[in-house]
């Protein structure tokens, strides 16, 4: 598209996952982008072209955080928007901080044995392998199972909270937000195995 306006995108820090608890939408962005959020997830696994799943992987950078944070940053987390406004931040603030993840991530991957498991990231995890992580995550909205996408998540978020907290580097309001975010994926995982994520 052209004369599109793009923003600078967000970088990490304190308020970095601010929009986790987010504000009301109008009801009609908020209509739109429930419908958008079911299109993506749902729609995804109907298709067999791979260039699906790597579409869904850069849909931030082609659109904009802003513009996916203006549709889905204030959906609840136990919905199909919420919970894709949240992979899409997840994987944002990695590819913006990918050294400081990566430290993070080191630090608490020992602390919690089986969520680094499940978050499934090379050791030792270097900046490259976070980031080729994160994509992969996001590449099974459409070819795997949204609950395994969520739970992968969550244990990366665990993890790297973890490491906040052992490095000491980061105020107790930071390693919470991104232990809210760990939580909030599980829960959306328990969800989706429920069949109540919408």
């Amino acid at each position: 598209m052209t004369g599109r306006t793009h923003h600078r995108p967000m970088t990490p820090g304190g308020g970095f996952f601010d929009e986790i608890v987010g504000g009301a939408d109008p009801a009609q962005v908020r209509e739109a982008g429930d419908l958008a959020a079911t299109v993506l997830v749902r729609g995804a696994r109907s298709t067999d072209d791979p260039q699906v799943a790597e579409r869904i992987v850069h849909l931030a950078e082609t659109e904009g955080l802003e513009t996916l944070a203006e549709v889905w940053s204030g959906a609840p987390a136990d919905t199909l928007a919420g919970s894709l406004w949240r992979l899409f931040l997840l994987r944002s603030w990695v590819y913006a901080a990918p050294e400081e993840v990566a430290t993070e991530y080191d630090a608490g991957q020992r602390r919690v044995d089986v969520a680094r498991v499940v978050a499934g990231v090379a050791d030792p995890p270097g900046p490259d392998e976070l980031r080729r992580m994160v994509d992969d995550v996001l590449r099974g909205i459409a070819r795997g199972d949204f609950a395994v996408t969520l739970f992968r998540a969550a244990a990366f978020a665990r993890i790297v909270a973890a490491g906040r907290a052992a490095l000491g580097r980061a105020t107790h309001e930071e390693i919470s937000r991104v232990l809210v975010l760990s939580e909030q994926l599980e829960a959306a995982g328990h969800g989706e195995i429920a069949n109540t994520l919408a």
